[in-house]
């Protein structure tokens, strides 16, 4: 009967969840189960949930809720949510909506299709949120999205317990890959035509199996020719080292790019985070990492409105910010998770201060970012062609080797290849340039 039914699935949050979902496309199809694009045509819909904030938990809900009339109309219709929402909610998922089917946690993927099944023949709830240690999907090779850039998970879990963070209980503890496994996905992934790699983990520089860190991984996948490009996220400061800066500098295929997470600029905020460095140490990563590497990008994420923050806290997180001028900075303000150690902190701040610090924030990140992408102007960039321009199929639009979109005009020929544009333009987070084509 599988071979009948279509599945149609939704994926929120970040490139794990990405990843995660070409792994659950792959245990599907493996199983019988077709992939649809369309909603309408779809006999099970599947949402891979974030948990990491409260408003991506409520989108989902939301998304749900609105496909209530889908059931109505076709009661053989199964709803499913997996992921991180998935792990921390478990059965009060079912509690909030009466339509949810299943649930199944991050570690679990692989029961997906004997849930189903069961589900046709007996449409009782299901549920299987069972933390597995060593699941790293071993022997799926995922069904990616893309036609040229393709992520590859190399880990998987988390050990580091930030304060705010819901993941180390939503994924489990750290747990990597065997190099040769990852290996063969990236050298069946070159032939196939995808050229540009990003390695993922919550914390790549964690990675370690059979005697292999990850600056020594990164030299082996560096040696294959199939590929252009290897990129990696996300990276911790505590644990980004001088190995690790040397072998970005002296591998070919890695870019000039890296995100490293600040979070704040107050040492006594990133002790009460569980972050493991000072803000002074994060600056001195930065400069060792534009040392090694000059035209290095580097990008960040910063929370504004972490519990007991003072004023005076919050603008040593501007004047950080202001010394490292990252290229990008994601910004957000604090989001308590029920179960992690912020959420029962004393001195939760009001909304309207979070807010206004965010704001605050994102006005300082834009001008920084303004000024650094018009200083790419006149400057020649090699940028790897992924797709069409969004406004218009005369232009073609890729990423250059600092990570920074570049649109230029251009047809499908260039897709999929490397071309070097002279920079002419940067409006907001977009560069702008023409072919040097010859």
């Amino acid at each position: 009967m599988s071979q009948s039914r279509k599945v149609f699935i939704q994926t929120y949050g970040c490139q794990m969840n990405v990843s995660d979902t070409e792994i659950v496309t792959s245990i599907l199809q493996e199983n019988g189960y077709k992939m649809s694009a369309q909603i309408d045509e779809a006999d099970i819909l599947i949402f891979n949930t974030c948990s990491v904030r409260q408003h991506a938990e409520d989108r989902v809900l939301g998304r749900i809720n609105n496909e209530m009339t889908r059931k109505t109309e076709n009661p053989l219709l199964k709803i499913g949510v997996i992921g991180c929402m998935a792990q921390r909610l478990g059965t009060r998922l079912r509690e909030k909506n009466r339509a949810i089917d299943f649930v199944v946690g991050t570690d679990q993927y692989r029961k997906l299709p004997e849930i189903i099944a069961q589900l046709y023949h007996n449409s009782c709830f299901r549920e299987n949120i069972q933390i597995n240690d060593k699941e790293v999907y071993e022997g799926f090779y995922p069904c990616h999205q893309g036609r040229f850039t393709a992520f590859v998970t190399i880990m998987r879990g988390c050990n580091n317990f930030c304060s705010y963070c819901i993941v180390p209980y939503t994924r489990g503890r750290e747990r990597s890959r065997r190099p040769q496994e990852i290996l063969s996905e990236i050298r069946k992934l070159g032939r196939s035509g995808y050229k540009d790699i990003t390695l993922l983990g919550q914390n790549v520089n964690s990675y370690y199996h059979d005697n292999v860190d990850f600056p020594s991984l990164l030299k082996m996948i560096d040696k294959i020719d199939s590929i252009y490009r290897i990129r990696f996220i996300t990276s911790h400061p505590k644990d980004l080292s001088d190995s690790l800066i040397s072998t970005m500098a002296s591998c070919g295929k890695v870019c000039e790019h890296i995100h490293l997470g600040m979070q704040s600029g107050d040492d006594e905020i990133l002790r009460r985070m569980n972050r493991g460095y000072s803000g002074d140490q994060f600056l001195q990563l930065t400069r060792k990492l534009r040392k090694a590497i000059p035209d290095i990008a580097i990008t960040t994420d910063v929370i504004a409105g972490f519990p007991g923050e003072s004023e005076e806290q919050f603008q040593r997180t501007l004047d950080l910010m202001r010394e490292v001028e990252f290229d990008y900075a994601f910004t957000f303000k604090f989001s308590p998770r029920s179960g992690t150690r912020a959420a029962e902190l004393d001195g939760q701040l009001p909304e309207e201060i979070c807010l206004a610090r965010l704001q605050r924030l994102i006005n300082l990140q834009e001008d920084i970012t303004l000024k650094k992408y018009q200083y790419q102007i006149g400057k020649t960039k090699e940028i790897f062609v992924e797709h069409f321009s969004k406004k218009s199929e005369r232009e073609v639009s890729g990423k250059s080797r600092d990570f920074k979109i570049t649109v230029f005009p251009g047809s499908s020929d260039l897709l999929g290849k490397l071309v070097k544009v002279k920079i002419t333009a940067a409006s907001g987070w977009t560069l702008k340039g023409s072919a040097i084509l010859g």
